[in-house]
């Protein structure tokens, strides 16, 4: 299994270049069992990234694309009335697939954002007290523009936790945008063969669950967390949710890195995309944050 995982990200890095930190990232994020955030300037390659995973894992694929006038019905689906059998039936939205793309979720107002809570929480959603479940597994990705960009609603605070993580993309290194430059061709995800079937994926998440976690890593991880609450600096700590993320995620980073147990270096691979977000911090200023945490709380194990 560990060869496989191997492979899906030497395919992704076939269509992201230069960002296998990134990409693994998201792997971790999927096999956590969780819901991925992308913040990032336009053309960044944050939907080929989406479009990418979903092809590599064989999984059904739906991109939403979040606007102004964007209504929850739209995303979850509704009733609708059938004259011949004089009764509703429901009409699923493209929320009902394995994979989905919340495409510049900031673009959509609160009311239109806060549709995809429930199904994100709970695996469902519901339409005139009726429960729908969704397929498995579901996973979100949602790309949001920099909030400093015209038309934007920021997301609360309740809804970014809903993320397991957030992670940018950034520009890409010299080398590989000279590359993508001389390729003159956009990238084709669509080309990427399925390297996994979905019992195997099921597989890979019950064995991150066994994963190892150490007494003395859980006292680091709650040395890093009882930091943010004692901070005078911060508005917003980290919540018992946040501390069981991290420690997911670190898990999902060691079983990505070959091995069945968690180390210190798991905990610090993962956590300024598990955390910098839910601290409420903006991103020139996260990763300055980030790394006085680690270097206050850093104790040997």
């Amino acid at each position: 299994m560990q060869h496989i995982v191997t492979t899906i990200i030497d395919d992704l890095s076939t269509v992201i270049f230069g960002k296998q930190q990134q990409i693994k990232l998201a792997l971790a994020c999927l096999f956590s069992e969780g819901h991925l955030l992308i913040e990032d300037l336009p053309g960044m390659g944050k939907t080929t990234l989406s479009h990418a995973l979903a092809a590599v894992l064989g999984l059904s694929y739906q991109r939403i694309q979040f606007t102004s006038d964007l209504l929850p019905a739209d995303i979850i689906g509704t009733n609708i009335f059938n004259n011949n059998e004089h009764s509703f039936s429901f009409h699923k939205g493209p929320i009902f697939s394995q994979v989905v793309l919340a495409d510049e979720i900031n673009r959509a107002g609160p009311k239109t954002q806060s549709a995809l809570l429930e199904a994100m929480e709970e695996h469902q959603v519901t339409v005139d007290g009726e429960k729908y479940p969704l397929p498995t597994p579901f996973f979100v990705i949602a790309t949001q523009n920099p909030l400093y960009q015209a038309g934007t609603y920021p997301l609360p605070e309740s809804q970014l936790d809903r993320f397991l993580m957030r992670i940018s993309l950034g520009f890409p290194p010299k080398d590989a945008e000279k590359r993508l430059l001389f390729n003159n061709q956009k990238r084709d995800y669509s080309q990427l063969p399925q390297r996994i079937e979905q019992h195997q994926l099921k597989q890979i998440q019950d064995a991150i669950s066994n994963i190892s976690l150490s007494s003395p890593v859980v006292d680091y991880i709650i040395e890093l967390v009882t930091y943010t609450r004692e901070s005078q600096t911060l508005t917003t700590s980290l919540s018992p949710r946040a501390s069981m993320a991290l420690a997911k995620s670190a898990k999902a980073w060691a079983y990505i890195e070959g091995r069945d147990y968690v180390l210190p270096e798991d905990v610090q691979a993962v956590f300024s995309s598990v955390c910098q977000h839910r601290l409420g911090l903006h991103s020139d200023a996260g990763d300055t944050q980030i790394a006085a945490i680690l270097k206050h709380v850093l104790v040997p194990v």
